[in-house]
């Protein structure tokens, strides 16, 4: 992409309505527009981000076994009643009644929708387990939107729910989507800790939040030193390796993880040693439960067991914070210049940089370089601006690119380009090829 053709509306100011980070530097890097309060455009610069976060968790939810669907925001009140939610939910659900008078919702989650889909379609334990999840916008009327995409009012999430015949088969899909949370998030460069949480109204008496450690986190955090440094790795996961889940899921909670709100502070101190307890800030990125048959019993959601019996399902469910994510990882990569992205999220790899529009030697040879990166797979963002060197920099710097190749006269006389890498600086003098040889080595693309 030449960025003359692009959209992006960067600011040179940070606005004053914005409060932390994330929201100062998406607004600044045009990545969102506020429609109202709370809800948010986002333009092609955070689109093309919120699409590679996306197509990540579709990819771990899928590997782990998991079954896309896509289910309405738009929801019967009525499935809400059975359930018992409908008016135990309060003011943040937003209600509408349709024209012909039938009570509606803007749907927050999706528990009563899927196990009515579920309990309609699957009628026989050989039908078990099924995952389903979808990714869609959600809607919570927040009493007080603010920090941008980190607590909005429309928000994009993977929610995922599960349906087993028995607490057994439950406890393994549990464990899948802990084990695909761990590896989702470390595929976009998080280091996503799992703490033992507060079901909420979601319910349920066995559950997880996942947060990443961040200075600007809204929840204090306090957990085992040791757990911040675990990492699955290159480590293949068999999913359907019962025991080896339960390996993974035991390492990763086998020691003290709370939020402030589960915090106890005697267990803390009893449990861990003084040198490696941590205490930190932390941002939530991702929820899981299990919650049983509260489901599934009031909304008459069964299976035929082998035996011939009639019982409820037992489900859970799963949510990431798909738009919150976006904000999460900034909070966590940036500098006092803008954001970083992790390569796996960034919005482009590579930003080509022209020192000099206009000179015939260097807009060929940027020319070349653009095409012939494109042409190896690479997402290049070219900036082919008639603007001064320094107001290049700081764009490209602002929107977080990981790598700029820099071209300028100078360097082409001696026959190189500048490699620039965003998160550490590091600065080498390549010939073109070797420039473009070593970014498509990177990203994989040899």
């Amino acid at each position: 992409m030449r960025l003359s053709r692009y959209f992006l509306p960067v600011q040179k100011e940070n606005p004053a309505e914005a409060e932390i980070v994330s929201h100062r530097l998406m607004l600044r890097a045009g990545m969102i527009r506020q429609a109202s309060a709370g809800i948010y455009s986002w333009l092609p610069l955070g689109y093309k981000v919120l699409r590679k976060i996306e197509a990540i968790v579709h990819d771990e939810q899928q590997k782990a076994g998991a079954i896309p669907v896509l289910m309405p925001t738009i929801q019967s009140a009525d499935l809400w009643r059975q359930s018992g939610r409908y008016d135990d939910y309060g003011a943040e659900m937003l209600r509408i009644t349709d024209r012909g008078d039938r009570e509606m919702l803007y749907g927050p989650t999706n528990e009563e929708q899927i196990t009515e889909i579920a309990g309609a379609g699957i009628r026989s334990y050989r039908d078990l387990p099924r995952i389903l999840y979808h990714i869609q916008w959600k809607f919570r009327d927040e009493v007080r939107p603010r920090f941008g995409v980190m607590r909005g009012r429309e928000f994009l999430m993977k929610d995922a729910y599960s349906f087993d015949l028995d607490k057994d088969g439950a406890r393994h899909s549990y464990n899948r989507m802990f084990v695909s949370y761990l590896r989702t998030f470390e595929r976009m460069g998080l280091k996503a800790v799992p703490m033992r949480a507060d079901s909420g109204p979601i319910g349920g008496d066995m559950t997880h939040e996942f947060l990443i450690l961040a200075e600007t986190g809204e929840s204090a955090v306090f957990l085992d030193r040791d757990l911040a440094d675990l990492s699955l790795g290159e480590r293949v996961i068999d999913w359907e390796d019962g025991p080896a889940l339960q390996e993974v899921v035991d390492r990763y909670t086998a020691s003290y993880a709370r939020t402030d709100e589960t915090h106890e502070e005697a267990v803390f101190e009893a449990e861990i040693p003084e040198e490696r307890r941590l205490t930190a800030r932390g941002i939530e990125v991702g929820h899981i439960f299990y919650f049983g048959t509260k489901y599934s019993r009031p909304l008459n959601a069964t299976v035929n067991t082998p035996d011939g019996e009639v019982v409820p399902f037992e489900s859970g469910s799963y949510g990431i914070g798909v738009s919150r994510l976006a904000g999460a990882i900034i909070e966590a990569s940036h500098d006092d210049r803008g954001i970083i992205w992790p390569e796996a999220v960034a919005p482009f790899e590579v930003a080509v940089i022209n020192l000099r529009q206009g000179d015939a030697e260097a807009d060929g040879a940027c020319d070349d370089l653009y095409a012939k990166l494109i042409a190896r797979g690479l997402d290049v963002l070219y900036d082919d601006r008639d603007e001064r060197a320094g107001a290049k920099f700081a764009t490209i710097d602002l929107i977080g690119i990981p790598w700029k190749l820099v071209v300028g006269p100078r360097g082409l006389k001696e026959g190189v380009v500048e490699l620039v890498n965003r998160r550490t600086g590091e600065t080498e003098n390549l010939s073109p090829d070797d420039a473009m040889n070593r970014l498509a080595a990177t990203y994989g693309r040899a």
